[in-house]
C-alpha cells in the first residue's frame, strides 16, 4: 500500500543555504513589487515580464555551464589578478587589500565594450559575455550599470556566476556609494496574484490531478502559465493527448479478493513506490522560487522517479544534494553541437550517482510554440541604441534556451552516449513502432513514447494510441524492452490504461510543474499522493491487486467488442470476416 507521506521539509541543503530559501518562500508568498501608476504599471507590468522570460532563458544557459565548470573565486592564487585592472578605479581599499569600487563608477559602464552590473553586492564585467546570452545583449545592456540582483536571483542557480572568469569577477561595490531602494507600487499582476493566492486553497482540499492547473493558471505569472501551458502551433496534439484516453474503457473482473495489493513497481531497473514518474520538464522556478528542488525533496518522499531537465532552473549539484539517501534520478539530455560538453556532462552525471540517461529524441528542430512566442511578442523588447540585432525574446522561452541542442542526430548518438556513460538509456520521443524496434536493435535499456507534450509537431499521435498499436501489432516488443509513455495523463485511471496496455511506468511533466507553482514540495507531495489513491481505487475495482494483475484483457477500446472495435483478446466477438 501507498505510505502516507510526511508533511515536514527535512531540509538536505547546506545550513549556509537556508536563510536564502527562507527569503525564497517570503518573496513566494507574498509577491514582489514593482511600477507604479496604471500606464506606468502596465509598461513595468510589461518590462517585467520580458526581463523575467529572459533572464529565464540565460538561467538555462548558464545553468548547463555551471553542470560542467568548478567554482572559481577572483581571489585564489598568490596574487590578485585583478589589482591593476580596478586599482585604476575610484574607490576604497581596505586595509586586507580588497578594493570597493563606487557605485558612480559602475554606472559609467553601460556601452556594449564595456558593460557592468551589479550582483549580490559585487561586481561583474560582462562584456565579453553579451553575445553568449542566450536572450541576447539587449536585456542585459538595458540594465548595465545598475544593480541586477532582483532580476537575477530567482532564476538563477546559486553557482551561475562562478562560470564567468576570473578577470571577470571586479570584487565587491562600495555598500555606502549604493543607492537607498526605492519603495515601488505593485503591478497590475502583482496585484493579481497576491489576490488570488488569497484564495488558494489549502493543498489537502485539491482532490483532482486538474486541480492543480486551474489553480496555477490563476496564482501563476503570465510569462510562467505561457511558458508551461504552450504547445506546437494550434496545439491539436496538447489537446488530444489528453482526448486519447477517453477512447479507452476498463473491462473490469469481479470476485476478486482486493483485501491487500501494491502499486510498487520497477522499470529499467529503477524500483518506486507508484508506477510514475516525474518527467524532465525545465524551469521550476519560473513557478516557485525553489524550483526543482521542490521536486526532488517531494519525488524522495513520495518514493518515485525523478528525471532532471538538462534544462533546469537549479543547479545539478543543488538537485543532487537535495536526495534523500537512495533516492533515484534520471538525467535527460540534449546533445550539445559541442560534442565535448556533452561528454564532460555525460561523465559528471554518472560520477554524481544517476541511475539513467533520458535521450531526448522528438526535438530534432524548433517548433513554434504559440502561446509562449505570443506573451512575448505582446512585450516589445529594449530599442537598440547601437544598431545591434533585437532581444531573441519575442522567440520566446523556448526557442531562446535551445540555441546550443545539436539538429544533426542519428542513430549513432546512442553509441556516443554508451561511450562515456555506464548507464542505462532511454530513448525519449518515440512515435512510431518503427523507431521502437529500432530502439531494440540498438540495444537501448527503455523507450518513452511521447510527442514532447505536443510542443514539437502539431498532430504528432497520441501516446496512448501509440502504445494500443504497439501491443495489437508489435506485442513481442514488450518483452525485448521496457517501454514508458507519458503526454496526457491526468488521472489515476489514465495511468492503470497505460500499464494494462503494456508501460512500465508513466510519466507527468507539466502536472508536476503546476503543483510546484501552486504549493511548492507540498503540492508535488499531494499530487502524488492523488494519483496514489486514484491508482489503487481504479486497479482494485477492475479486480487487480499488483501491478504484475494488469493485463490488456482488462482495457481496450470504447463502445462494444465487436467486429473492428474488437481487439485480439475481445474472445468469440473479435473481428469476422
Amino acid at each position: 500500500m501507498f505510505r502516507q507521506l510526511p508533511r515536514c521539509t527535512r531540509s538536505s541543503l547546506r545550513s549556509a543555504r537556508q536563510a536564502q530559501i527562507n527569503a525564497a518562500q517570503q518573496r513566494f508568498a507574498n509577491s514582489s513589487v514593482s511600477g507604479s501608476s496604471n500606464r506606468a504599471n502596465i509598461t513595468s507590468r510589461q518590462n517585467t515580464s520580458l526581463i523575467v522570460a529572459v533572464a529565464a532563458a540565460a538561467g538555462i544557459a548558464i545553468t548547463y555551464r555551471s553542470f560542467l565548470v568548478p567554482s572559481i573565486k577572483a581571489d585564489e592564487g598568490k596574487e590578485d589578478p585583478l589589482s591593476s585592472k580596478t586599482d585604476k578605479y575610484p574607490g576604497i581599499k581596505q586595509p586586507s587589500g580588497q578594493k570597493l569600487i563606487s557605485f558612480e563608477e559602475v554606472q559609467k559602464h553601460t556601452k556594449r565594450d564595456d558593460c557592468w552590473v551589479v550582483i549580490d553586492g559585487n561586481i561583474y564585467d560582462v562584456t565579453d559575455f553579451l553575445d553568449q546570452h542566450p536572450g541576447g545583449a539587449e536585456i542585459v545592456l538595458a540594465n548595465a550599470g545598475k544593480d541586477a540582483t532582483k532580476i537575477f536571483k530567482p532564476l538563477h542557480p546559486p553557482d551561475a556566476l562562478d562560470t564567468l572568469e576570473p578577470y571577470q569577477h571586479l570584487g565587491p561595490v562600495d555598500p555606502t556609494t549604493m543607492p537607498e531602494p526605492i519603495e515601488e507600487e505593485p503591478t497590475e499582476e502583482e496585484i493579481r496574484i497576491k489576490e488570488a493566492r488569497k484564495l488558494l486553497p489549502p493543498v489537502d482540499s485539491l482532490l483532482l490531478v486538474n486541480d492543480f492547473e486551474d489553480w496555477a493558471e490563476k496564482v501563476l505569472s503570465g510569462t510562467a502559465w505561457n511558458y508551461y501551458k504552450s504547445a506546437a502551433d494550434r496545439e491539436f496534439t496538447a489537446g488530444e493527448n489528453q482526448n486519447a484516453f477517453n477512447r479507452y474503457y476498463f473491462r473490469p473482473r469481479i470476485l476478486r479478493d482486493a483485501t491487500n495489493g501494491s502499486i510498487n513497481t520497477e522499470f529499467v531497473g529503477m524500483k518506486t513506490e507508484l508506477p510514475i514518474f516525474i518527467s524532465p520538464a525545465a524551469m521550476a522556478k519560473l513557478g516557485h522560487p525553489l524550483g526543482e528542488v521542490n521536486l526532488t525533496k517531494g519525488a524522495g518522499k513520495c518514493g518515485i522517479v525523478q528525471g532532471i531537465s538538462i534544462n533546469a532552473s537549479c543547479s545539478l549539484d543543488e538537485i543532487m544534494e537535495a536526495r534523500e539517501k537512495g533516492q533515484q534520478v534520471m538525467f535527460q539530455i540534449y546533445l550539445n553541437k559541442d560534442r565535448k560538453v556533452s561528454e564532460k556532462l555525460l561523465e559528471k552525471v554518472t560520477q554524481l550517482g544517476a541511475s539513467a540517461i533520458i535521450f531526448t529524441v522528438d526535438t530534432p528542430w524548433r517548433s513554434k510554440r504559440t502561446r509562449d512566442v505570443r506573451s512575448k511578442v505582446a512585450v516589445a523588447p529594449p530599442s537598440s541604441s547601437d544598431g545591434q540585432t533585437k532581444s531573441k525574446a519575442p522567440l520566446g522561452v523556448s526557442q531562446a534556451i535551445s540555441g546550443y541542442q545539436d539538429t544533426n542526430l542519428t542513430w549513432n548518438d546512442i553509441g556516443f552516449i554508451r561511450k562515456h556513460t555506464n548507464l542505462p538509456i532511454i530513448v525519449k520521443g518515440i512515435q512510431s513502432m518503427e523507431d521502437a524496434e529500432l530502439c531494440v536493435e540498438h540495444g537501448v535499456q527503455g523507450i518513452i513514447l511521447s510527442n514532447h507534450g505536443g510542443r514539437q509537431c502539431d498532430f504528432a499521435p497520441a501516446p496512448i494510441d501509440l502504445l494500443y498499436e504497439m501491443r495489437i501489432n508489435k506485442p513481442e516488443l514488450f518483452s525485448k524492452i521496457d517501454v514508458m509513455m507519458d503526454g496526457g495523463i491526468r488521472s489515476g485511471a489514465d495511468v492503470v490504461k497505460a500499464l494494462a496496455l503494456g508501460a512500465k511506468a508513466v510519466g507527468l511533466g507539466r502536472s508536476f510543474l503546476y503543483a510546484n507553482g501552486t504549493h511548492g514540495e507540498d503540492g508535488v507531495i499531494r499530487l502524488c499522493e492523488i494519483l496514489a489513491e486514484e491508482i489503487t481505487n481504479t486497479m482494485r475495482n477492475i479486480g487487480a491487486n499488483n501491478i504484475s494483475d494488469l493485463k490488456p484483457e482488462l482495457v481496450g477500446p470504447a463502445g462494444p467488442w465487436v467486429y473492428g472495435n474488437a481487439p485480439p483478446w475481445g474472445g468469440k466477438n473479435k473481428t469476422q470476416n
